[in-house]
């Protein structure tokens, strides 16, 4: 069966995360593996250590449900750039779906692959400013979320419909528990009569 693979590096956002994975697990059962540029412990923006389970050279995308990579500064810095486009590419021609939130956009947006989708970012200014050769102006909607083509984008102020899109695509709940699921989660209102599946 395959699973949920996240990219985690030196100074990922912990916290965009926070609420995506642990609902893959809860209701949709899969399993969660990580990814790394290479196979040394990261430490997040929040101070956790990780260890990595795989290297992107060493992972069989056949096993792969969804490829989702947070945001971090590393992504407006120095990074293996083609490596990450060339294992992005691939996913893509194979209909893998791939998330991105914050930063994270801009390496969708640099690899070509938010191309003739709909998608998002922090804003347009920024994705314009981090990414000079970005031209995708007409597909970009400001929401804070969106889903096209198997590709899901986000703002890094929008990881609960980062975590709604992505609950979509991989149809890991009901319509009215990802209704339940937002309205608690955005705006604090948990009804009292819904069972909620353990780990």
């Amino acid at each position: 069966m395959a699973r949920v693979y996240t990219l985690l590096f030196n100074g990922y956002a912990d916290w965009e995360l926070g609420n995506v994975l642990p609902e893959l697990r809860r209701f949709g059962k899969l399993d969660i593996v990580t990814a790394g540029f290479n196979d040394n412990p990261v430490t997040s923006m929040g101070g956790l250590r990780v260890s990595v389970d795989f290297t992107l050279s060493q992972i069989d995308i056949e096993d792969i449900l969804i490829f989702i990579l947070p945001g971090g500064n590393m992504w407006e810095n120095e990074y293996p750039f083609a490596d990450i486009k060339t294992f992005l590419i691939r996913l893509e021609n194979a209909g893998i779906p791939i998330g991105a939130i914050c930063a994270a956009t801009t390496v969708l947006a640099r690899a070509g692959i938010l191309c003739n989708r709909k998608h998002t970012s922090n804003s347009i200014h920024y994705l314009s400013s981090k990414v000079p050769d970005y031209s995708n102006h007409a597909d970009y909607t400001h929401s804070l979320s969106a889903r096209d083509k198997h590709v899901i984008t986000a703002s890094g102020v929008g990881a609960v419909e980062f975590a709604m899109d992505v609950f979509d695509e991989l149809q890991v709940m009901t319509d009215e528990m990802q209704a339940v699921w937002f309205n608690a989660m955005k705006h604090g209102k948990y009804p009292d009569n819904i069972e909620i599946p353990n780990v």
